[in-house]
């Protein structure tokens, strides 16, 4: 019985470690592309401003799909639809590599989303399916931190590859670790782990949900370039938001809707749906706001603001085999307050560093945000489903999935936004000091991250105990 244990705890932490890759490699394959806009616009004969259509189309389709996700895995199983989507990614990678043309980059891009938003949300599932709550918490740790370090080291590994090979092994390189994820979902993800269900299609829900994730994430990289018409990014803006209010009305009350949300009942699910958006926006535009402060308002190289940025991932790896002995020893609430207020203080203190500020005061910083936000993500994503019933996992882990990539894709979003806003706010409060306006959106960051404390603050003490290992942990239970 022992061994027996022992392979099925094998089995079960090697298939998280698998979607951990996944997680990585589709996070990576979102942002790596910006540094090769010049090589490849340069390779088709377009300026690099058209370029940035191969990264949207990806965004665009990942976001519209992951809704599907849950409906597909309830009709033809978590299998077959994992492999498939991992299959799917795969190929797509290799015609992107092959491309002749833009036009036939961004449609391999578009299939690269189609596989994308099939993958994660499913591979998740894989794992939650057949995970008791006490390891949750671990599970979810393994599952989460790698997806972290995607928009850290996209910046970099991009100017390496374009600078020592070329733009197609930004994409050739997800061939290879997607023939071993291929082989590896074969053998770990069971035939058990596919049950079918024959629940109609919601094809009202279906339109009015990816129609507004889908246009919400477009207009969001309209907002991101430069040259963005206000009234038309407004108008737009408004309209997908009128078509999830109304997606939102309709889900509510059909009785097979695409994705149930009921779950957000579920208070601490709902926390990580509101709270954990906004942290997941904070931590998304930080990566962003950084170089650009470094290399234009302080005048480093890329390598040196390429270095700087690495310690948000040095922050990440130290910290994580605390995490899951901190929420076990202290709880949710605690370590949730302590990790959203060191996020906010940290992006305050990066927005009033200058020029003089000693490299390792700002290494520091950076290092300090790696560590709040790798704590927080990974308690948001587990007390999130610490208390949803086995029943209502599967469109809680949809939804969850759905959340996360809107605030990721609408991160560099609003940190545009903050810092536009921040010029004129800047000029008010600053007069003419250099970088003002990166130290107004740099504070309009923090104040998000402090929002995200106040919901911490609303927490009952005992929120997520469930998945707790401590003994003390498990005595009084979650209020709803």
């Amino acid at each position: 019985m022992r061994t027996r244990t022992a392979m099925i705890d094998a089995r079960h932490r090697n298939t998280a470690f698998l979607v951990a890759g996944c997680f990585f490699m589709e996070n990576l394959d979102s942002t790596i592309v910006t540094t090769a806009a010049p090589d490849i616009g340069e390779s088709f004969g377009v300026p690099p401003t058209a370029v940035g259509l191969v990264m949207t189309a990806y965004l665009v389709t990942f976001s519209v799909l992951i809704p599907l996700s849950a409906w597909l895995t309830s009709r033809l199983g978590v299998r077959p639809v994992f492999l498939a989507a991992i299959v799917i990614f795969t190929l797509a990678s290799l015609g992107c590599a092959a491309s002749g043309s833009l036009p036939m980059l961004v449609a391999m891009r578009v299939m690269q989303g189609v596989g994308a938003a099939m993958m994660v949300p499913v591979g998740r599932m894989a794992v939650l399916s057949r995970t008791e709550k006490p390891d949750l918490l671990r599970m979810m740790a393994y599952i989460v931190w790698p997806g972290l370090l995607a928009p850290v080291v996209a910046p970099l590994a991009g100017a390496l590859i374009t600078t020592y090979a070329s733009w197609q092994w930004l994409f050739l390189i997800n061939v290879p670790l997607g023939v071993f994820a291929s082989v590896a979902a074969w053998k770990l993800v069971r035939e058990a782990d596919s049950g079918t269900a024959q629940r109609p299609l919601d094809w009202l829900g279906l339109v009015l949900t990816c129609g507004g994730l889908g246009g919400l994430t477009f207009t969001a990289h309209l907002i991101s370039d430069s040259d963005t018409s206000w009234p038309v990014t407004t108008t737009l803006t408004a309209l997908c938001v009128a078509c999830l209010a109304v997606a939102g009305w309709h889900l509510l009350r059909t009785p097979n809707p695409l994705v149930t949300l009921h779950t957000l009942r579920v208070p601490t699910f709902r926390l990580s749906q509101s709270s954990g958006f906004l942290f997941w926006i904070v931590v998304g535009a930080a990566p962003f706001l950084c170089p650009l402060m470094w290399q234009n308002v302080f005048g480093y190289s890329a390598i040196t603001s390429g270095t700087l940025v690495l310690f948000i991932f040095v922050g990440n790896l130290a910290i994580k085999p605390a995490t899951t002995p901190m929420l076990n020893h202290f709880g949710f609430r605690p370590v949730l307050l302590v990790s959203t207020i060191t996020l906010a203080l940290s992006m305050i203190g990066l927005g009033f560093t200058t020029a003089s500020t000693p490299l390792p005061v700002l290494a520091a910083l950076a290092l300090l945000s790696g560590v709040a936000r790798s704590v927080g993500l990974t308690a948001y994503a587990t007390i999130g489903l610490s208390d949803v019933p086995p029943e209502q996992m599967r469109d809680a882990n949809t939804l969850a999935a759905t959340t996360q990539q809107l605030s990721t894709g609408l991160a560099i979003a609003l940190a545009t936004v903050a810092l536009r806003l921040g010029a004129p706010l800047g000029e008010m409060v600053f007069g003419a000091r250099s970088g003002a306006a990166y130290t107004v959106a740099f504070t309009l960051l923090g104040l998000a991250a402090l929002i995200a404390t106040a919901g911490a603050l609303r927490l009952h003490p005992q929120a997520g105990n469930a998945v707790r290992t401590q003994a003390s942990a498990a005595s009084t239970p979650q209020p709803s």
